[in-house]
């Protein structure tokens, strides 16, 4: 024993543990999570006419008198079996949106939609992967910066290459125009939309006030990180009658003029950033490149399709903040903390940059520095408008309810409950991700089972 690993001791300790078998069945319940939630507690349900107690639950009698449940990280690269989950939910979320389900109308399918990408602006040139053999930023005459820095660059780069996003010239790029971006996304995307419905208004020659009583804007959008670490945003945008999904859009409401209204928004809208004495003004737009293509109702129409696009956003919602030059997947509390960040010195730049940004005074209500960590970027990954489709809770319940966890009417539940701890053991966590492991092979297995059954059905 004294010459095994401190992993492997603990790991034959909880195997020899009465309990364990009690114990594997939560691990597995939990999908193998990383990083599981602690709770203590206990419920009752009664019978509400009676007072019978139908069911008790009590974790005394669990191992460590405690139960395991899901620590429901969105990020593959701190827990993967809990973003697998999520990404399934973003993908039925997404697709409901598109072709109808979980209490969406499939007549839904038949309503203007579009796949919009709106990009960040340039701060300044930086690498970028070649496609085709072709140089990264090549110059017929050679210049230099006023930092004397070439201002292009005639390698060939790799997308594995750690140069990819890096700028050409660090002193030259405007770390500070890079940050207030991200910090204002939101009010960026709030004047977006407002933009749209105003010019679907004037075209259909409506007052802007009257536009909600004849038609309604509905989308999902994601947040991407691209390997400059600057946001670009994603969405699937809908034009639904004012009364959601169940309504048909108004005859005005066709797609190419909802393109049209995307794209004149996405070029005009602008935030102006308040007059600082550090670092001046700045305004805000969205970039020059702006992508908006159709989504297909039927087989035969151009545009992508409805699952394509509902994968492509699941994807996006798991990437760890390493995966996408993100910055970091947990809160930084120091100055000093930046430097133990495993990730490109740009990215720590930006960092650094929200944090002397979030110590004035004008910038606090930005909150700069507890968001250095994202970059300035203080939004969810993943927002939709109320009526787009169903909600991640209402798809965990309906989970619930399927595993049969969900309230029996007729009945009252007490409950008690408290946080304890989380987190695995050295020997727990390679138990976990052993069972992980286990599942996501069963998984692939079916999976591969029903697609050759399917081929062999057609």
């Amino acid at each position: 024993m004294r010459q095994l690993s401190d992993i492997d001791r603990d790991a034959i300790r909880l195997a020899q543990d009465p309990q364990f078998p009690r114990w594997l069945e939560q691990i597995t319940a939990t999908g193998g999570c990383a990083n599981p939630i602690h709770l203590a507690g206990s419920t009752t349900t009664r019978d509400a006419t009676t007072g019978e107690i139908l069911h008790s639950y009590d974790t005394r009698n669990e191992p460590g008198e405690r139960l395991l449940v899901r620590c429901r990280n969105r990020r593959a690269t701190v827990c993967a079996p809990c973003s697998r989950l999520h990404a399934g939910d973003t993908f039925h979320l997404v697709r409901a949106g598109l072709i109808g389900g979980k209490n969406v109308p499939v007549d839904v399918r038949d309503h203007p939609r579009l796949f919009v990408t709106l990009t960040a602006p340039s701060f300044s040139p930086v690498h970028r992967t070649s496609t085709g053999g072709e140089r990264c930023r090549p110059r017929r005459h050679a210049a230099h910066c006023a930092h004397e820095r070439p201002t292009g660059c005639c390698s060939v780069h790799d997308p594995a290459d750690s140069l990819v996003g890096q700028p050409l010239c660090v002193d030259c790029y405007d770390y500070v125009a890079h940050v207030l971006w991200h910090a204002h996304v939101g009010e960026l995307w709030d004047r977006f939309t407002r933009a749209v419905r105003r010019r679907l208004a004037v075209t259909a020659g409506l007052p802007q006030s009257r536009f909600p009583d004849h038609a309604r804007l509905s989308f999902a959008k994601v947040a991407e990180y691209q390997k400059r670490a600057a946001v670009h945003v994603h969405v699937v945008v809908r034009l639904d009658g004012p009364a959601g999904p169940a309504d048909p859009p108004p005859p005005w409401g066709s797609a190419d003029r909802l393109t049209a209204a995307v794209q004149a928004a996405a070029r005009s809208v602008v935030v102006r950033v308040p007059y600082s004495p550090a670092i001046g003004e700045h305004a805000l737009r969205w970039g020059r490149e702006i992508d908006v293509r159709p989504l297909r109702a039927r087989p035969e129409d151009y545009g992508l399709t409805d699952d394509a696009v509902a994968a492509y956003v699941a994807k996006y919602v798991t990437k760890g903040a390493s995966d996408a030059a993100g910055g970091a997947d947990r809160r930084l509390t120091a100055w000093d903390d930046i430097d133990a960040v495993r990730s490109s010195p740009h990215v720590r730049a930006l960092m650094r940059t929200c944090w002397r940004l979030g110590g004035l005074a004008e910038f606090e209500p930005l909150r700069l520095r507890s968001w250095a960590h994202t970059l300035g970027f203080r939004g969810h990954i993943l927002t939709k408008s109320r009526s787009y489709s169903a909600t991640y809770a209402a798809l965990r319940a309906e989970r619930a309810a399927h595993e049969g966890h969900d309230d029996v009417p007729g009945t009252v539940t007490d409950v008690s409950w408290r946080y304890v701890g989380s987190g695995h053991t050295p020997g727990a966590a390679l138990i976990a991700a052993g069972v992980a492991e286990d599942l996501a092979r069963n998984r692939d297995y079916a999976r591969s089972e029903g697609q050759s059954a399917a081929r062999a059905d057609y």
